[in-house]
């Protein structure tokens, strides 16, 4: 697409009125969309316009503006995810059925934890994941089971464009290095109450055939809950069906 009188693309603002929306606004004005994207407002109503034409965005009745439906058809056709989160699928059903709490795959993107799919229970405990959303990968044991199983470089670039982590792990007395050193060596992370006081989060890494992780699996429990223990051979057998399922074959 042509570029704007401000150097930007046309892509570019199209790209950053949809990433406007977030789990706190699905719903927005033109005039919000205009500010938080940083565009000038008339062109906004104009991309607008033409984003609702095409299904990207729908308008309300009180004229705001959400999520299209088909974005998510669009998005629904990825196959790395659809592929993987099909053949987690089984796999998250029967975990679910044994910890009867929130079940959880998630890759790694952009530096954060990108939740594909959760299954829960009515009495759940309270969980900040769902589904396309976001979330920190230090503070989380999805994203460090991962993180601990990617490349050494990975780490490393990681930690360099995240100086906060060393003070995170500071605070319990272990660096971060040392942090994931242990998860690897456990073959699972668990964190108590980070995100959210009295949950205690559990995952393994999905493995490649390279011993990388390509995902994560977890599960959301109450602190202190029976067993807690138990459910790590559990996670685990999962995952590795999972690995198999999109023609991995984990290590031992």
């Amino acid at each position: 697409m042509a570029n704007s009188p401000s150097g930007d693309s046309m892509l570019d603002r199209v790209v950053r009125i949809l990433e406007s929306f977030d789990d706190t606004q699905p719903r927005l004005t033109v005039g919000s969309l205009a500010r938080r994207s940083g565009i000038p407002q008339a062109t906004t109503y104009r991309l607008v316009g033409e984003l609702v034409q095409h299904g990207l965005l729908t308008r309300d009745d009180d004229g705001r503006v959400r999520l299209g439906l088909r974005l998510w058809e669009l998005v629904a056709r990825s196959a790395p995810a659809r592929d993987l989160r099909e053949a987690a699928l089984p796999f998250l059903q029967d975990v679910q059925s044994v910890v009867h709490q929130h079940t959880q795959l998630a890759v790694l993107q952009d530096d954060e934890v990108l939740v594909l799919e959760r299954l829960s229970a009515s009495d759940s405990v309270v969980n900040q994941a769902s589904v396309a959303r976001r979330l920190p990968v230090h503070d989380t044991s999805l994203g460090m089971s991962m993180l601990a199983f990617s490349a050494a470089e990975v780490q490393e670039t990681y930690r360099r464009r995240h100086p906060e982590v060393e003070k995170r792990f500071a605070a319990t007395t272990r660096d971060f290095r040392r942090a994931l050193a242990e998860v690897r060596r456990r073959g699972y992370a668990r964190f108590d109450g980070v995100l959210d006081e009295g949950t205690t989060g559990i995952a393994v890494p999905v493995l490649a055939r390279s011993g990388h992780a390509l995902a994560a699996l977890g599960v959301v429990v109450p602190t202190g809950a029976s067993r807690q223990q138990a459910v790590v051979p559990v996670l685990m057998a999962a995952a590795r069906g999972i690995a198999r399922g999109v023609g991995e074959r984990p290590p031992d």
